[in-house]
């Protein structure tokens, strides 16, 4: 037989609930991969935009550069440390954004995997206590389908664990970037005071 032989053999035993679950998985499992792809590539550039910005700095260029995230808080004559505290907190909170939704299908879908075997275990043992035939030959066959909703689960945590720890690296050093921008910023606005009450 062949895997779509039985891919389509298991969906036609399979209870409605069983069905469920695997969908509800399936559906984790491409959201696992469309924000792994999205917010990768997004923290790569604002990451990159924020380190030439840094860089800009310390080659002596008096502000951050107009593309980063403190342009709008440093932008004024005087700095205050209390707005670039708060814009420090905007880019982390933008940084960290969709890693909650990571963090919640890493840790929901054994649940859900085990849910839809023990469903179908269920389903299983009714329909056998109604015939009557408990031999290893019939029971051993649908309990190892049961498990595959549980198997499922297992497969969809992983990535999904995986990927929230590695943009959670990624999110932390474009904070770690924008945190010495800040301490940066602060420090040639008291350099600059201390240098205007000498004058």
């Amino acid at each position: 037989m062949s895997a779509a032989d039985l891919l389509i053999n298991y969906i036609s035993r399979s209870s409605y609930i069983t069905l469920f679950v695997l969908i509800w998985l399936s559906f984790y499992f491409i959201t696992t991969f469309g924000v792994l792809i999205s917010r990768y590539f997004y923290l790569n550039s604002w990451l990159k935009i924020e380190r030439n910005s840094l860089e800009s700095m310390l080659m002596g260029a008096k502000n951050v550069r107009d593309d980063s995230i403190l342009k709008k808080c440093s932008s004024r004559v005087s700095i205050s440390e209390n707005l670039l505290n708060v814009c420090k907190s905007v880019a982390e909170k933008n940084a960290t954004n969709g890693l909650w939704m990571l963090s919640m299908i890493a840790s929901t879908s054994p649940f859900i995997g085990l849910f839809g075997t023990v469903v179908s275990i269920l389903d299983t043992f009714s329909g056998l206590g109604q015939s009557g035939s408990a031999s290893l030959g019939v029971i051993a066959p649908a309990i190892s389908e049961a498990l595959i909703a549980t198997a499922a689960g297992i497969f969809v945590a992983i990535p999904a664990y995986s990927v929230h720890l590695f943009l959670k690296r990624k999110a932390y050093e474009v904070v770690v970037v924008v945190q010495r921008e800040t301490d940066f910023l602060l420090s040639s606005s008291k350099k600059q005071q201390v240098d205007t009450n000498k004058t």
